[in-house]
């Protein structure tokens, strides 16, 4: 698949992705800015930000008439956040790829914020805060980071704190906006079918010449220290514990990545995986069991999550360190190696299938990295992947002290997991 990235004197970049004969279009904009970025006291403006660049531009008035205009065109839309990254995104059929471009351009360069609509919104946000508290599969994601990272950016929710979101003023969101929604800041992602490449780059250009030219601000590098293993438990009365036990591993620019991605396909990716053979089919204790190596552009960690019965935690939490420290002794045989590295390409290929998920690959990479690599690529570094670089990379994270446990069940003492967590 060929793409081509144009980057303009001012900075903004963007990305087209013909995909011939795909019926939709996608146009994603790509903003560097999220949860590290923020001060301490903002805590949660990324996240409230995209909530309100829907609530009305200066050419469309109101929410109701930004909805309804999409949804007219059968489009859909919608907008995330993360620690280093926001997105905002819209798809429909490829012939209105040029209105979807005028959507989505004057949503990003010219929100209103109205100030009414910034406090009901205050009220949607904590609402989706206690939604996730009540999500316990998910907020043991935000226990496990703060564990790792504690009073640092990264640690902190992205959605932020009800205090804080509740004292967030206009003028705090217009700040933050100035600072973070610049040309050198943004990415432009056009793909799908039915487009002349050079005339939706003009497009996209002129559209996106109103974003200021300001300088991007930087965020603060992230600190790791550790010397023991980790754990921080969250009291909760649930019918199961939900757990993540993982290490500490690198950043976006490792050499160890496709390693790391191979050994987290061995551990916890598909059901014929060892983990999800060994709780769920052998134990019939978890429902789900799943294993990723997660990168950031500075840091990292790899980890298993899962949620299983109250009374079988300790005995879960063993089974996950012995496959970990398994995987330090004894090379992967070749029939498994194989099948992990052809079902990680296969997904990948899967996955790349709609022009919105093509517009979140080479998008994601872009945000991140001012550096793309094609899909071969990473296919030929997976397959490059050997036992021994498996077990060497295993042997490199699966420490103690790289390791840490997050749970939130009905537990409340920390001793019991202490005697249990390390690798032996």
């Amino acid at each position: 698949m060929k793409y081509k990235k144009t980057v303009l004197k001012n900075g903004l970049r963007i990305v087209t992705v013909p995909m011939k004969d795909n019926p939709t279009a996608t146009v994603l904009v790509l903003a560097g800015a999220g949860s590290k970025y923020e001060d301490k006291k903002v805590n949660g403006i990324s996240h409230f930000l995209e909530h309100l660049f829907f609530k009305g531009t200066q050419k469309r008035s109101t929410s109701a008439i930004i909805s309804q205009e999409i949804e007219g065109l059968g489009a859909q839309f919608n907008a995330f956040t993360g620690h280093e990254k926001t997105g905002y995104y819209v798809k429909a059929q490829a012939k209105y790829l040029p209105k979807l471009l005028d959507i989505i351009s004057d949503v990003y360069i010219n929100p209103l914020f109205p100030e009414k609509e910034m406090e009901k919104e205050k009220g949607v946000i904590i609402d989706e805060m206690n939604m996730y508290e009540d999500m316990p599969m998910i907020r043991v994601e935000d226990l496990f980071m703060e564990l790792l990272y504690g009073d640092q950016p990264v640690g902190r929710k992205i959605i932020g704190e009800k205090e804080i979101i509740q004292k967030m003023t206009r003028a705090d969101i217009i700040k933050y906006y100035n600072q973070h929604y610049v040309k050198e800041s943004t990415v432009v992602v056009i793909t799908g079918g039915g487009f002349d490449e050079k005339k939706i780059t003009k497009e996209a250009e002129k559209k996106f010449e109103a974003l200021s030219a300001a300088k991007k601000e930087t965020k603060k590098k992230v600190t790791e220290k550790q010397t023991q293993p980790g754990i921080a438990i969250k009291n909760k009365q649930t019918d199961q514990t939900h757990i993540l036990l993982g290490a500490r591993t690198f950043g976006l620019q490792s050499k160890y990545k496709a390693t790391l991605s191979v050994l987290a396909g061995i551990l916890g990716q598909g059901m014929s995986s060892r983990l999800f053979q060994k709780i769920r089919d052998e134990m019939g204790v978890g429902y789900y069991v799943s294993a990723a190596n997660e990168l950031f552009t500075d840091h990292g960690f790899f980890a298993v999550a899962t949620g299983v019965n109250n009374k079988k935690v300790f005995e879960v939490v063993e089974v996950i360190l012995a496959e970990l420290h398994k995987t330090t002794k004894e090379l992967v045989d070749e029939k498994e190696l194989k099948k992990v590295k052809d079902y990680l390409t296969g997904n990948l290929m899967l996955g790349l299938e709609s022009s919105d998920a093509i517009a979140g690959y080479y998008g994601g990479q872009e945000i991140l990295k001012k550096e793309i690599i094609e899909p071969a690529t990473l296919i030929k570094e997976i397959q490059d992947v050997t036992a021994n670089k498996v077990r060497a990379i295993a042997r490199k994270i699966f420490k103690n002290d790289r390791l840490n446990l997050a749970l939130i069940g009905p537990f409340k003492d920390k001793k019991p997991f202490k005697k249990i967590l390390m690798f032996k």
